[in-house]
């Protein structure tokens, strides 16, 4: 719960940083809503699941980890020398959010990165890399307030006073350094693709395996 909740904060972030966009486009909104369908869907059906297994399984997390950045490499790989058509947010049409939609439903799995899955799906549709990006992050918006509003409500009986004021210090932090890891991401994707983070991904994974698991 803690883990899911927190993530508002960054959320929060989000709006502050594309609050123009937001309200001047009713067609960006309309289009994020179409793309979270999908794991509206998968979230609310398989949430028992996720729960009792999958988020307890540390040989899932890191075999999606893994599996992760080789996808984000080879993804990087084959569109190289491929031009982007979607070159802005105003421009993805319905078709491609729900696209995307989809591919962010495989991240109910753990390890697999709710922002990774949605890029990639982004950049299979044609979308830039920027555009991707920050349709990713402006599809977090409303996947992530729907997932912590069940998680509290599923698991509002074990959060107590303290529980709490834990959320809260969690959430402030998760706002802060939102703010700083957009900026900088949304900057870096204008000039460098994704495959150190590819590489990351599966350097950790195998530390983990080595040394923690």
């Amino acid at each position: 719960t803690f883990e899911i909740v927190i993530q508002l904060g960054a959320i929060l972030a989000i709006v502050v940083l594309y609050f123009k966009k937001l309200v001047t486009s009713l067609g960006l909104v309309k289009k994020l809503i179409v793309a979270f369908i999908p794991t509206a869907i998968v979230g609310f059906t398989l949430y028992p699941l996720i729960k009792t297994v999958l988020l307890g399984s540390s040989a899932i997390t890191l075999n999606a980890l893994f599996w992760g950045g080789v996808a984000i490499i080879l993804v990087e790989w084959f569109l190289k020398r491929k031009e982007s058509k979607v070159k802005n947010l105003s421009s993805v049409t319905y078709k491609e959010a729900l696209i995307i939609g989809t591919f962010q439903s495989i991240s109910v799995i753990p390890g697999v990165s709710r922002a990774a899955a949605t890029i990639i799906g982004g950049r299979l549709t044609g979308l830039s890399r920027e555009t991707a990006t920050e349709f990713s992050f402006l599809l977090a918006i409303p996947t992530m307030v729907a997932a912590s509003a069940l998680d509290v409500y599923k698991s509002h009986q074990m959060i107590t006073q303290v529980g709490f004021l834990t959320l809260f210090a969690g959430t402030v932090l998760a706002f802060l350094f939102a703010i700083i890891a957009v900026k900088f991401l949304v900057n870096y994707v204008k000039k460098h693709d994704f495959t150190i983070f590819g590489v990351y991904r599966i350097a950790l994974s195998i530390l983990f395996w080595i040394f923690v698991k």
